[in-house]
């Protein structure tokens, strides 16, 4: 017999998983604000990375599969930031990206 431990309760989507954490409410509310900041911005910075991606796809009049060879990735990969799924890559990933097509990218913090 399994001795798997059966989860009983769940955070719903639109639930605060620091209040469920035990925090204060009003800490738990700061919490979440804080790391909806944090993702909108990283959200952000991938939307402007994809930009540049695709901006360059079209100044280049490239397929998908032809922006796929050159940056090193597959060519749904290529459809992926052309329908800016920013959840299914890293800043990282797209920085590369952003370097192969000759761009440099310069970061600002304010």
């Amino acid at each position: 017999m399994s001795s798997q431990k059966i989860i009983t309760h769940r955070t719903p989507a639109d639930g605060n998983i620091f209040a469920d954490l035990g925090f204060a409410l009003d800490e738990a509310a700061r919490l979440l604000a804080d790391a909806d900041q944090a993702i909108d911005e990283k959200r952000a910075i991938k939307q402007m990375l994809m930009a540049e991606i695709v901006g360059w796809i079209d100044a280049q009049n490239l397929k998908q599969a032809q922006a796929a060879e050159i940056l090193g990735v597959t060519r749904p990969r290529i459809s992926d930031v052309v329908n800016q799924k920013t959840p299914k890559f890293t800043v990282d990933s797209l920085v590369d990206m952003v370097l192969r097509t000759g761009k440099h990218v310069h970061l600002s913090v304010l």
